[in-house]
């Protein structure tokens, strides 16, 4: 694109090495920074029907109360090990699958911002399948431990005492509790969020009379906002479209076994419905809203900064 504003700086001009470093610091920051919504909106959603605190302000009140601090930050550690890793693997399939994708698609001749929605929306799908296989034990981990000794759940000892006792009970595959589940979230989540990231900023681009063929400089503080909104709007389409499979995929997660049996997708799904109605499936949007549509738009202008950190030399401006 011959428009600055609009470059895109693809896998091939950045420094590997630098993307890895300086992104490992700037992602353990925003997820430092978000981590307390996480674990309200966690809260929320295996709260029991007779626990009252599920009024976001109410359970924000009753966490500083009796757990302080400290009580937002349950499975933090274990949450930082694996986050990491999991978004530099999502991060590089993404970068490698937008530009396959666009070699396919641009034979089509589409519109620009319907050809960035398929580009961004395929390439975000395809790198979430491939990091569940670090993130999924890692969200089961973590959620156990955000919730322990809240609303009748076990108590541990650290995140090694919850993956011994999910091994002994369930084997290696306990810890892989929800998969399909958080496939089919998380998969549609990520292709909506790029999907919609990569269209509304080409649209809101053109409504500021910005388009491809304009050469005219754009002031610095535009590219940023641009960059923002099109996250936000991103974060909130995504939430809505996938929350009711996030809640019963949490509930799975962090299900103990009761009597011996193993508590099926069916049965959370029915618990659910019979405790709230068809609502039940929509506990903790609003904080899911907030927590994606912050945690997206921190971590697109973070992600948008970092690739210009580390473009090589030869093409950075």
């Amino acid at each position: 694109m011959s428009s600055s504003h609009m470059e895109e700086i693809n896998w091939d001009r950045l420094d590997f090495t630098k993307f890895c470093l300086y992104g490992s610091g700037m992602f353990s920051g925003l997820t430092t920074v978000l981590y307390p919504v996480s674990v309200i909106k966690t809260k929320i959603q295996v709260a029991s029907k007779d626990v009252v605190e599920k009024n976001v302000y109410s359970m924000i009140r009753n966490v500083l109360k009796t757990e302080g601090i400290p009580g937002f930050y349950k499975g933090f550690g274990t949450v930082m090990i694996g986050t990491v890793p999991s978004r530099i693997i999502f991060m590089t399939a993404y970068e490698k699958f937008k530009v396959s994708c666009f070699h396919m698609v641009d034979p089509l001749q589409l519109k620009e911002h319907t050809q960035a929605a398929i580009v961004n929306g395929i390439a975000g799908m395809l790198a979430s399948i491939i990091s569940q296989g670090v993130y999924v034990p890692i969200d089961v981990v973590s959620q156990k431990l955000m919730v322990q000794g809240y609303s009748g759940y076990a108590n541990y000892n650290g995140s090694l005492d919850v993956i011994q006792k999910i091994i002994k009970s369930n084997g290696i595959r306990g810890l892989y509790k929800g998969f399909g589940l958080t496939v089919l979230a998380y998969t549609p989540s990520n292709g909506v969020w790029w999907a919609c990231y990569g269209s509304s900023q080409r649209i809101i681009w053109k409504l500021l009379s910005y388009g491809k063929d304009n050469t005219e400089s754009v002031p610095n503080w535009t590219i940023p906002c641009v960059q923002a909104t099109g996250g936000f709007i991103a974060g909130a389409m995504a939430s809505c479209v996938t929350n009711p499979l996030d809640t019963i995929k949490t509930r799975l997660q962090v299900a103990e076994t009761e009597h011996g049996h193993k508590q099926s997708t069916r049965m959370v799904v029915n618990k659910l419905i019979s405790e709230d109605g068809y609502r039940g499936l929509y506990r903790g949007l609003g904080p899911r809203v907030v927590s994606i549509s912050l945690w997206g738009t921190s971590m697109i202008l973070t992600y948008e900064y970092l690739k210009r950190l580390c473009a090589k030399n030869d093409t950075n401006n």
